[in-house]
Formats: structure tokens, sequence, C-alpha cells
């Protein structure tokens, strides 16, 4: 079993209220998203694990049960080219839950007129091997989002 936990505080809204199809019909895993508070902060690791895909936007950590977990920060940020985000991390680093990650501010890609939004999405998993969904309410880093067994 697997406890995949916040990598940011904000509000847990569900992965239905993502702003882009990709994510909101789940075609990239079952999972939920946060809307991060608007303030500078760190993107830390969802799980222990290898960090296996590193972009400013997107990070994704493999744990020792094969489970990758994808972290996006914000829609269409990609666009940015990097702008306002800083990999604190290497690719292939072992991380640990909780870890620092990236670097970056909601609340400067919201003025690039990005959505913010940050999904966390269980690579690869059926819908029904996740549960304990977290799809509202405030959230801290380190939070319980989802159990993935």
């Amino acid at each position: 079993m697997t406890t995949v936990t916040s990598p940011l505080a904000g509000r847990a809204i569900g992965l239905t209220s993502v702003p882009d199809p990709v994510f909101s019909g789940a075609m990239v895993g079952p999972g939920t998203a946060i809307d991060p508070v608007r303030e500078p902060s760190e993107a830390v690791s969802p799980v222990d694990g290898v960090l296996i895909s590193l972009h400013p936007h997107a990070f994704v950590v493999v744990d020792e049960s094969g489970h990758g977990v994808l972290t996006h920060l914000g829609i269409d940020t990609v666009q940015l080219n990097g702008e306002g985000f800083e990999l604190l991390v290497n690719k292939g680093d072992t991380v640990t839950r909780g870890q620092s990650i990236v670097r970056w501010n909601p609340a400067a890609v919201e003025a690039a007129g990005k959505s913010p939004v940050c999904p966390v999405v269980a690579l690869e998993a059926t819908a029904d091997a996740l549960s304990e969904l977290n799809e509202e309410g405030d959230v801290k880093a380190g939070d319980t989002l989802f159990l993935w067994k």
C-alpha cells in the first residue's frame, strides 16, 4: 500500500475540476488535484522513491512498489519554459516524502495567464486501486491525498 501525500498546501479539488481534459478525464491516471496557496512555495515529494522524471513544471517519483506518482505544477505551465520554477534536486535522485523538489510561485503562474492547479496522479493505476481519495477541503503539504493498493 502506498500512501500519497500532498506536495503542496492549498485546497483539494479533485481531478474533475482541473481545467484540462487530459487530467479531468483521468487519461493520465486517477488521483486528485490541489488548488495551491498563492505564495512562493516548494513542491515536495508525495512519496519516498526515485525521481524518474523531472521538469520545472512536473515530476514523477516511483516508490519501492513501482508506483509512479506525477505531480504537475499548474496547467499548460510547460509553456512558461521553466521561468519562475527552480529545481532543487536532480533526475535520478532518491528522495523522501516531504523533501523539496521544485521552488515555484503559484501567483506568478496565475499572473502569466495559466492555471496554478496541480494534479497529483497515480500513473498507470486503475481507479479502483485508489482509496480514501481527498477531493475537498484544505490540505497542508504532507497531508494524505489517497492510498494506492
